[in-house]
């Protein structure tokens, strides 16, 4: 997967670079006009397509509005689809625009699921249930968000519940252990642990704490 994802970053490095080559120097010398009458705003592709005298070809508008938004992000297809609808992209136009990206590697909802799941996991330490629900929020059909979510392994998931409680029961000294319990839980709810789950690692979590320990 890893593989995958830098030969679509190195895909949309070389789309950037040949789309900024692909410019007549006439076209070149009027951005650099322009930017140093207005140095502080950032090139903008799309608006350069859009404000040239003749008919911008609407391919490339919708190819320019996707670049630049992966260029910024990693991006479901949804979420490109969406964009392109924000920028009365015509939808005939934006599915032959990203099936052309998805035929080279720079748009790939199987690539990006993985990402999120890896990401989210280890930056916020979710679970199944709520990683499956930010795969939703992003735009990820069902079938591939399942394929993402089933190489998690439970022990994982279990260690990483574990490790969250560790650390916010470091700051929770002083208060009744149920106080501790009610917060832990909530916390582990919120990040989509299962409440069985939840509760045996509070509990672990509590009788090895050396406040509640009796020895």
């Amino acid at each position: 997967m890893s593989e995958r994802h830098d030969a679509a970053r190195a895909a949309l490095q070389a789309a950037l670079a040949a789309s900024s080559s692909s410019t007549t120097p006439e076209a070149q010398g009027d951005r650099t006009r322009t930017r140093r009458r207005r140095r502080t705003a950032p090139p903008d592709p799309e608006q350069d397509l859009q404000g040239r005298d003749d008919e911008p070809d609407p391919y490339d508008v919708a190819r320019q509005i996707v670049l630049r938004q992966l260029a910024m992000a990693p991006r479901s297809r949804q979420q490109l689809r969406d964009k392109l609808r924000q920028r009365n992209c015509p939808d005939e136009v934006a599915e032959v625009v990203l099936d052309r990206m998805a035929e080279v590697g720079l748009v790939d909802d199987e690539a990006f699921a993985g990402m999120l799941v890896r990401s989210q996991q280890a930056g916020r330490g979710l679970a199944t249930r709520a990683l499956a629900q930010e795969l939703r929020t992003k735009g990820v059909d069902p079938e591939t968000a399942q394929a993402a979510l089933a190489d998690i392994d439970p022990e994982d998931e279990r260690e990483r519940a574990r490790a969250l409680v560790d650390k916010k029961l470091r700051t929770m000294h002083g208060l009744d252990a149920t106080v501790q319990t009610r917060r832990l839980a909530g916390m582990l709810a919120r990040k989509g642990y299962p409440s069985s789950m939840a509760f045996a690692v509070i509990r672990e979590a509590l009788a090895e704490a050396p406040e509640h320990r009796r020895d």
